[in-house]
């Protein structure tokens, strides 16, 4: 009997393959953070504004910019890709809960349901990509640890 799942199973089981899904499924992960931390980087006031307006400390823009920029770039390159991972799981998580919870009416409460399980989403895909396999045989990690083998 044909069984799809066990199809990609065999597939993916491929080397080159799999290191090459690792590689898009980083890229992925890290896009949106890239670009998030460059337009708060970017409307740096703009970005002060709102987070006083959702009653955050606004002094802590320099710390999300640079998990946002910083982590998205690790996580981009496959440097210290778990660490990466579970700093941006966690801050996807606390960004969920602390910006998309509610809202003034329906359409508001609706888009923040779905930014809120974006975030959650996000967060389950670190950690059970990055933090379980790690970068990947395209990163920095993969040289640095068989430089670490070889010596």
């Amino acid at each position: 009997m044909f069984n799809p799942n066990v199809l990609l199973g065999n597939s993916i089981g491929q080397p080159a393959l799999a290191a090459s899904i690792q590689l898009l499924a980083r890229i992925a992960l890290a896009a949106i953070f890239i670009v998030s931390g460059w337009g708060k980087l970017s409307d740096y006031a703009g970005t002060m504004a709102y987070m006083q307006a959702m009653q955050v400390n606004s002094s802590l823009l320099p710390l999300v910019i640079f998990a946002e920029l910083g982590g998205g770039l690790a996580i981009l390159l496959g440097f210290q890709a778990r660490v990466a991972a579970l700093g941006l799981a966690i801050f996807s998580v606390l960004t969920a809960v602390l910006f998309h919870v509610g809202g003034s009416d329906a359409t508001a409460q609706y888009n923040n349901s779905i930014h809120f399980m974006k975030n959650i989403g996000l967060a389950g895909g670190f950690l059970a990509l990055l933090l379980l396999l790690g970068a990947g045989r395209f990163s920095i990690d993969h040289l640095l640890e068989r430089n670490e083998h070889s010596k």
